[in-house]
């Protein structure tokens, strides 16, 4: 694909902010120059030939896949990280992006397509009804006029003032909300509706329905955190959160899944939050799954889900459908890229869509938050209290700063952002940052050749239907098994690379191959230092959860009648199912599942449910946040996210993150009344 590594370079350069990405920048350095290449690759890039050395472009294209093996299987750490970090940037480059006439010049060949969105559509009907998005009139863009912006701000009741001392821009309101995602979004819904003014602010952009282009490479360059490439710092797991208008319920695979009730028992008893166990949050359960639209039922079933279902029932597994925020005959496998036609009830069109038309608040994209105002303690009391936020953002060529003065400050950035906007203020609670919990999740595929009389049919493609509608929930192991949501870029990042004949081969058969993985509710944790340094420790317990996990997966594909099948370990073993006995097949399974685990980066471990850092107790020697929410350390300033979490929830989270939100929001509608003049 031409263009890749110009993109791979701007994506390594100017776009990653790993903290050992500048290994990499030194590794590609030295490869460049004979002196590094023969350093990093030894006597295989000799040449037979005078001068011997030579730069890595000049080594044999058979001599360089030796060498890339090597790295993927050496015993120095710092060369398995330069691997992987190479192999999944190119090819999550390569097969993501398209060229100016929005193609892939390998999508047709791998049987993959995406909905015509391009301008040939935009007379249609069908895109006429996004042309006037109610949510658009609340959207507030500072980067374009400045007056304009300030005149929508005052004509809902907003006082703005411009070209202060303080900042250039100042706006007063009665809630500040940092973050506009599952937690977020409806904080500032509820307590808009109940009459006071909110300004949210997001770090991300604002795309509105008629622009999601629905590329996999675009979407996630505009509406993921870090581009769609964030890892923990060893890079053994990769991480996936939303940063746009809506947070990750804009991106998500639209699981709906209440708490689960022995989690509901485990947070109210063992860790004595007794909340957990009121009218209040069950009360809360039932309101944001009514708002969202929640229902279990589906008009027809995708390819991925179709197989997990057959594999279990087959096994005598169970299983079971999948509570979604999406109507029966929503048959879309985009929404990891949006929804297009906005029938999944994510944020943007639910709790924010409250906060705009009840006409008592707006919402600032692409501003960033650097720190929290906190006043000092005052009049013998302990605390100091929250007064707003100051914020950046571009405007022109300028980057200008704003302040958001407000009663009440609300952070909801996700489990990774919100400790390092705390600590930038100046909070020292001990907790804040610590206790990151992940959803560890391993995978596995398999191969379903299309043929005539095949099952799934023949039309049928792994990147079609319902991204999740079925799943098999173990509540003994702790562990859930669940489908994923796999596009062209992210299939070739997490499939294992032996050369690239064998990494073209899985890609033509990528249209008819299922994905199934395994989540595991981890009892391990990490650490968030900032938004691009986060460390953690899988406990062996939580490698065991998955190991078993992963030989579910594996049996579930051979039973709903895999031709192959196979796991993302780095050497790429494959078993042909039809062709093996049933002892060859468990020999397998048992061998595959330990691999996956037995290594740093043996295999790739994914993670898009972050949640505890900055949990949730009952005293600030254990917690960050009070019961209601609140920081222990500053009066006024809540959090409002998976942050909070007590422990690693063990599904899928949007729920759980809306019903304490809206718990927390109660909390500060109960502040503001009380109180008139915090």
């Amino acid at each position: 694909m031409a263009g890749t590594p110009q993109k791979l370079g701007v994506l390594m350069g100017e776009k990653i902010e790993h903290p050992k990405i500048y290994l990499s920048k030194i590794a590609v350095w030295l490869l460049s120059t004979w002196v590094g290449t023969f350093i990093m690759c030894g006597r295989k890039s000799l040449s037979r030939k005078f001068p011997y050395f030579q730069r890595f472009s000049r080594v044999s294209s058979d001599k360089r896949r030796q060498i890339l093996i090597s790295w993927s299987q050496s015993t120095l750490f710092l060369f398995k990280l330069f691997y992987t970090a190479i192999k999944i940037f190119t090819l999550l480059t390569f097969f993501s992006q398209v060229n100016e006439k929005e193609e892939n010049i390998s999508w047709k060949a791998i049987g993959y397509s995406r909905p015509k969105v391009n301008n040939e559509e935009k007379s249609s009907e069908k895109l006429e009804q996004f042309e006037d998005e109610p949510l658009s009139s609340g959207v507030i863009e500072l980067s374009r006029c400045r007056d304009e912006a300030v005149r929508k701000l005052q004509k809902i009741g907003i006082p703005v003032s411009t070209s202060t001392e303080k900042a250039s821009l100042v706006i007063k309101c009665d809630v500040v909300v940092v973050g506009s995602g599952a937690g977020g979004g409806v904080v500032a819904g509820v307590v808009a509706k109940a009459g006071y003014k909110v300004v949210v602010l997001e770090k991300g952009k604002y795309v509105s329905r008629n622009k999601l282009s629905l590329v996999e490479g675009e979407t996630m360059d505009e509406m993921y955190h870090q581009h769609g490439v964030s890892a923990t710092q060893n890079m053994d797991i990769l991480l996936l959160a939303g940063s746009t208008v809506g947070g990750g319920t804009t991106i998500n695979w639209s699981a709906s899944i209440p708490t689960p009730p022995h989690v509901i028992r485990e947070w109210s008893e063992e860790h004595k939050l007794e909340f957990f166990d009121t009218k209040l949050y069950h009360k809360a359960l039932d309101v944001v799954c009514e708002r969202m639209g929640v229902q279990s039922d589906f008009d027809k079933e995708g390819f991925n889900n179709m197989i997990l279902r057959k594999g279990c029932e087959k096994l005598s597994y169970p299983v079971q459908n999948i509570p979604r925020n999406a109507p029966s005959d929503h048959y879309c496998g985009w929404c990891s890229l949006g929804c297009r036609d906005g029938k999944k009830k994510g944020v943007t069109e639910t709790w924010l869509l409250d906060l705009v038309e009840s006409g008592n608040g707006a919402i600032l994209p692409q501003c960033k938050a650097t720190k929290v105002i906190v006043q000092t303690a005052a009049g013998g009391k302990k605390r100091g209290a929250a007064g707003g936020v100051a914020f950046t953002f571009e405007h022109g060529t300028e980057t200008e700063t704003g302040i958001v003065e407000a009663r009440v400050t609300v952070v909801a950035c996700g489990a990774i952002c919100t400790p390092p906007l705390l600590t930038r203020s100046g909070l020292k609670n001990p907790n804040i940052g610590k206790n990151l919990h992940l959803h560890p999740v391993v995978l596995g595929w398999g191969y379903f050749p299309e043929g005539e009389g095949s099952w799934p049919e023949a039309e049928r493609r792994s990147y079609q239907g319902g991204i999740m509608t079925a799943m098999s929930n173990d509540v003994e192991e702790e562990t859930i098994i669940q489908t994923p949501s796999l596009h062209p870029g992210m299939f070739s990042a997490l499939m294992p690379w032996v050369s690239g004949r064998d990494i073209k081969r899985r890609l033509l058969k990528y249209s008819r191959t299922a994905h199934i993985f395994a989540l595991a509710r981890d009892r391990g944790s990490g650490v968030v230092r900032s938004e691009s340094d986060v460390s953690y420790k899988m406990e062996e317990s939580d490698r065991e959860k998955l190991r078993k996990g992963m030989e579910r997966v594996l049996r579930i594909l051979a039973a709903a009648g895999a031709e192959e099948i196979g796991s993302q370990e780095r050497e790429g073993r494959v078993l042909r199912v039809k062709e093996a006995s049933e002892e060859e097949l468990e020999r397998f399974v048992k061998e595959e599942s330990r691999r996956v685990l037995e290594k740093v980066l043996s295999s790739p471990i994914c993670s898009a449910h972050q949640m505890g850092s900055c949990r949730m107790g009952v005293h600030p020697k254990h917690s960050a946040v009070t019961p209601k929410g609140e920081t222990w350390e500053v009066e006024g300033l809540y959090v409002a996210d998976s942050s909070v979490f007590p422990t690693a929830l063990g599904v899928n989270p949007m729920v759980t993150i809306q019903a304490i939100a809206y718990c927390t929001a109660q909390s500060i509608l109960q502040a503001l009344h009380s109180n008139s003049s915090i």
